[in-house]
């Protein structure tokens, strides 16, 4: 992207004589001399600032997992709407009708394989996807069918499955992964994880384990949502780790296999959560918002530090320096700590549904849910013509190698996903994404996987995006 010398975005009008050729059209100002100096300014304070480590070190550590519903996810509610008061910002929560699913007890064994001496088993690592149903309490007994696709399994047919495990043992690219692209492998491999049981149910399978939709290779099951079909008998569903879906498809190949696993998950009645607001009132345009946040909840095997203790972290940080350092954003930014993105969305719904009729006024929106490694730069979900607007932000990240920005059609986070569709600019960090899906969903993601480092290059992109949208003095073309 060429540097604008001045910061603008240049028209040349030309007239159909050169002897009457009009001066050039003055080029609209896109931050003033001021706000340029003030962003200097914030970079320099987020690169410096811990504010962020400390607030994902409670959230993990202090709180630990968030999963909505749950006891912590309401003390993280308490905390951040205390911790955003004390920053100064005005501080609202969001009622919000929100599912309640618990874990319960987990375990899985192979009980009969080619080879196994007599009287032993051989354990599995696995755990129920979010929303399944129980297993019967002594446990779901099945020989397992090995299918890499949905194709393959409706080749089989009622006949070769009814009655059994379905194993989908669709392999996660880690080739992909490790050439940083492991949300495209994440893309290809989830489908699996949602859809599973709603595949195999409708052939007569007593249940599904899914091949886990991340890089882990130290025996880690990934969790995560799955689905059902309405009309359609409900079964378990579990993910294995990758260790042993491999070991099981190997067992399956050579004879006949059984697992037995057991699930006690409970789905209780709908409860009541919140997604926690904090305002940062414009001083010149304070009706228009720049929203910025990540999502307060959690799986329940990790902490949820990478996924998305560091998002809030970072979000809660840019109202705290820019009160601290007492400057007066143009427009008002909005802090959102989001509820229920994990198993629901009922937070990204529920702040649409509020805002809906006023989403004209929401300038832009800015999303962190993706890890808290290295930010290259930002995507943008938006018309094209509006990148240049932001060179000069690129320009000043570049000095902490972050300066990339490029287009992401379609969305750049689930939460503010609703806003995205309707119209909103969206941004969110760009990252290498050669470990995140390693710790995903996993009872890996805990605190010490943050870098301090990374993670206040995190919060600077964070401050600069979210004080440089708030004072741009043009509109963003939507």
């Amino acid at each position: 992207m060429k540097p604008f010398n001045l910061l603008l975005v240049a028209a040349v009008a030309v007239s159909s004589t050169f002897s009457q050729q009009p001066a050039p059209a003055p080029t609209p100002l896109l931050y003033s001399e001021k706000t340029l100096a003030e962003l200097a300014q914030v970079q320099k304070a987020a690169l410096g600032s811990d504010y962020a480590y400390r607030q994902t070190r409670y959230l993990t550590t202090n709180i630990g997992p968030r999963l909505t519903g749950s006891a912590q996810a309401q003390r993280a509610v308490e905390y951040v709407a205390d911790e955003m008061r004390k920053a100064g910002l005005e501080v609202r929560l969001q009622k919000l009708t929100v599912p309640v699913w618990v874990r319960g007890i987990e375990t899985g064994e192979v009980v009969e394989f080619p080879g196994m001496a007599p009287g032993t088993t051989q354990k599995i690592v696995l755990t129920a996807l979010g929303g399944s149903i129980a297993t019967p309490a002594e446990g779901l007994t099945g020989e397992i069918v090995v299918v890499s696709s949905f194709e393959e399994l409706n080749a089989l047919g009622r006949e070769k499955v009814a009655g059994k495990i379905v194993l989908f043992n669709n392999k996660f690219d880690r080739e992909l992964q490790a050439s940083g692209f492991g949300g495209a492998a994440y893309s290809q491999a989830v489908q699996f994880r949602f859809g599973g049981a709603m595949a195999a149910a409708p052939l007569g399978a007593i249940g599904v384990l899914v091949r886990s939709a991340g890089g882990s290779q130290n025996r880690l099951a990934h969790t995560g949502s799955m689905g059902y079909t309405d009309g359609v008998t409900k079964i378990p569903a579990a993910a294995v780790s990758f260790e042993d879906a491999e070991m099981l498809a190997h067992l399956a190949s050579e004879g006949k296999t059984k697992v037995r696993f057991t699930l006690t998950p409970k789905t209780m009645p709908d409860g009541v959560s919140y997604n926690v607001i904090g305002d940062l009132k414009g001083s010149e345009k304070p009706d228009e918002i720049v929203v910025l946040g990540g999502h307060l909840d959690s799986w329940d095997l990790g902490t949820g530090a990478l996924d998305d203790a560091t998002g809030v972290a970072v979000s809660m940080q840019v109202g705290y320096l820019i009160k601290r350092m007492k400057l007066k954003p143009k427009r008002t930014i909005r802090v959102v700590a989001f509820m229920n993105e994990e198993n629901g969305g009922a937070g990204g719904r529920g702040y649409f549904e509020e805002y809906k009729n006023d989403v004209g006024k929401h300038f832009a929106a800015l999303e962190s849910d993706l890890g808290a490694s290295h930010p290259l730069g930002f995507q943008f979900a938006g018309k094209a013509e509006a990148l240049p607007y932001f060179a000069p932000l690129s320009r000043l990240l570049a000095s902490q190698g972050a300066s990339q920005g490029q287009l992401q059609p379609g969305g750049v986070g689930a939460d503010i996903g609703p806003l995205t569709q309707a119209g909103v600019p969206s941004f969110a960090p760009y990252f290498n994404q050669q470990t995140y899906f390693n710790y995903h969903h996993t009872a890996a993601d805990t605190f010490d996987k943050v870098n301090p480092k990374e993670l206040a290059e995190l919060g600077s992109l964070m401050a600069v995006m979210a004080y440089g949208l708030a004072n741009l003095e043009q509109p963003l073309p939507r």
